[in-house]
């Protein structure tokens, strides 16, 4: 492997499949949104009348991260709010708080608007129907907890009740499983993988097509289903990656010489990483 530390701008990552470093919270939402742009170009160039590809998008808020005030911890008064003069004549009376009837306070929290993309494979005839949609999983789909987890999982259950085929690309080996394959499973029948593609298809709503990604392999040509009577066509996902790295210029400003973004590898994974 090509050491990631060559200063070419316009050459394809220096891995052969999926490059760990562009998993970093500030890189990936660039190569996922790119994934998702690339990925339709791709697929309008093989999908046959009347098919063709669409990016689509959900929103949701979320708090802000951006600070906006004094971090301030002391929520009660360091004296009592009598200012400490004792009920009763003498020194040892007891103090007694004095109950006091308040209103409420409105509390106004910064939030911002939260978008994420996705691809829907549509049929025209007969109407705009939604044949195949292609997700991106992103680290907010994988956060527990997130605000973004919940609309992404919504949006999987409605799919996987519908007739649309559904398939999902993860390639980030942090967050908690998320794919619509059980992830018991997916480790039983494949053991170990990094990342993966997960194809249902709901003409066949028992099965899942799984895609197991080592660190070390190529990325896989991704069968894509359409409608029941006509054939699937397929895209390389390591070609698309390979334009949405070169587009970005991401061997300019991906943070090749800071650690690989958690998880930790595998020694046998950090060793590989590092060699020229």
């Amino acid at each position: 492997m090509d050491s990631p530390l060559k200063e070419d701008n316009f050459m394809p990552s220096p891995f052969p499949g999926m490059d760990p470093f562009l998993e970093d919270p500030a890189v990936f939402p660039d190569v996922h949104d790119s994934l998702i742009a690339y990925l339709r170009e791709t697929l309008n160039a093989v999908l046959p009348a009347p098919y063709y590809a669409g990016i689509a998008s959900r929103i949701w808020v979320e708090p802000s991260h951006r600070r906006i005030g004094p971090d301030v911890k002391i929520l009660h008064p360091t004296h009592p709010a009598n200012g400490g003069v004792k009920s009763g004549a003498g020194a040892g009376g007891v103090a007694v708080a004095e109950a006091t009837a308040a209103g409420p306070v409105a509390i106004e929290v910064e939030v911002e608007e939260q978008r994420e993309t996705f691809l829907e494979i549509y049929a025209e005839p007969g109407g705009r129907r939604v044949v195949t949609t292609i997700e991106v999983l992103s680290p907010a789909n994988k956060t527990p907890g997130g605000h973004g987890r919940t609309p992404y999982l919504q949006k999987q259950r409605e799919v996987l009740q519908s007739q649309v085929h559904l398939v999902e690309i993860d390639l980030l080996r942090g967050g908690v499983h998320t794919t619509a394959v059980p992830v018991g499973a997916a480790v039983a029948r494949l053991g170990f993988f990094d990342y993966h593609v997960c194809v249902h298809r709901w003409d066949r709503s028992n099965v899942y097509y799984v895609y197991p990604i080592q660190l070390q392999g190529r990325l896989p040509v991704v069968t894509t289903p359409l409608l029941p009577d006509d054939p699937p066509v397929a895209f390389d996902l390591k070609a698309v990656l390979d334009r949405a790295y070169d587009a970005g210029r991401c061997r300019q400003w991906v943070p090749y010489r800071a650690p690989v973004p958690a998880p930790p590898l595998h020694p046998n994974q950090a060793i590989w990483v590092e060699q020229d």
